[in-house]
């Protein structure tokens, strides 16, 4: 069985046991991520979405976070100037083992979504991770919070004081 995935603007055929270099996700090495974005499963009876396949999904285990080889953009403009420019640049990648294709049931697993660490916004990324455990120390941080803001609110309240007196016209007298 072999899936088609998409991740990071690519699309990937991945069986498993495959090891992928991917655009660079946001784990840490062994840990287990899922795509969930699969546009065609293939086998004995082929799948093809619409533009996903429903409840689909690839498990991968996390090898490493790699930088490709560099990529030099070399610029030499014109004759008698000597104008002349090195550019480079090294991808940010994630190497990736595919341990599992789930056909269906992706939903309900429970592992990590494999989200992107680059142009991802941060709402995405706080939409993936896991909701925070309420502990103890919540309620004692929103009270110095309250504290801290019923001095200004108190100040909002009272009257506004003027900065200066205002200058009175200089009294004439007339002889």
């Amino acid at each position: 069985m072999f899936a088609v995935l998409k991740t990071g603007g690519k699309q990937y055929r991945v069986q498993a046991g495959d090891v992928l270099r991917v655009e660079r996700i946001a784990a840490q090495a062994g840990e287990t991520v899922q795509f969930n974005e699969i546009l065609m499963l293939g086998g004995d009876a082929p799948v093809i979405g619409a533009p996903m396949v429903a409840g689909a999904g690839v498990q991968a285990e996390v090898i490493d976070q790699i930088k490709a080889d560099k990529v030099i953009h070399y610029v030499k403009r014109r004759r008698k100037h000597s104008s002349q420019r090195t550019k480079g640049h090294r991808q940010k990648l994630t190497l990736v083992r595919v341990t599992d294709i789930l056909a269906t049931g992706a939903d309900a697993t429970g592992v990590k979504a494999a989200i992107g660490t680059g142009s991802v916004s941060g709402f995405a990324v706080e939409a993936a991770a896991p909701a925070p455990v309420a502990t103890a120390e919540a309620p004692a941080k929103k009270a110095t919070r309250a504290k801290k803001a019923a001095p200004a609110a108190e100040a909002a309240e009272a009257p506004a004081k003027p900065k200066r007196a205002a200058k009175k016209p200089a009294a004439t007298t007339e002889e």
